[in-house]
């Protein structure tokens, strides 16, 4: 009987499974990924007014906000663009005159909607990787960005 004790404890030592009155936890569910954030994220053009976007040649149309200076800048379609933006407040945004280049493609209706929209924009939202512009008390995003990689 001496030596029982002892073996005993060895195999209860070397046990790898919960013992049966330990409760398991359910995993965690999972969260949702954090929002993009608003500056230094390349943001590419989805739609306008509601209406998908395509560019004729293949350009990326997008919208990047410096992280470091109250700077925007991207390409609109046919032309790059660059200029200041002011975030007034939380969920605010206004732009600044925008210059851009002058050159003429096909993309061009699709360039002036997207600086149009950049002119009235107002307030912003990210939902997860969607940025929508908004311009003054409207309800529906007249422009709709997604993040680029």
């Amino acid at each position: 009987m001496r030596y029982f004790f002892p073996a005993f404890l060895l195999l209860t030592a070397c046990q790898t499974t919960a013992p049966a009155t330990e409760t398991t936890s359910t995993p965690a569910p999972a969260t949702a990924a954090p929002a993009a954030e608003l500056r230094g994220t390349k943001w590419l053009l989805h739609s306008l007014n509601g209406q998908p976007v395509t560019s004729a040649d293949g350009k990326e149309i997008y919208l990047l906000l410096s992280a470091t200076e109250a700077q925007a800048e991207g390409q609109a379609g046919c032309n790059r663009f660059r200029g200041p933006v002011e975030p007034a407040a939380p969920n605010q945004l206004r732009f600044g005159p925008l210059m851009a280049t002058k050159m003429a493609c096909p993309d061009l209706p699709i360039e002036n909607g997207f600086m149009n929209a950049l002119n009235t924009t107002r307030t912003y939202r990210i939902s997860g990787d969607t940025l929508r512009l908004y311009a003054e008390a409207t309800t529906r995003p007249s422009a709709e960005l997604h993040r680029g990689q």
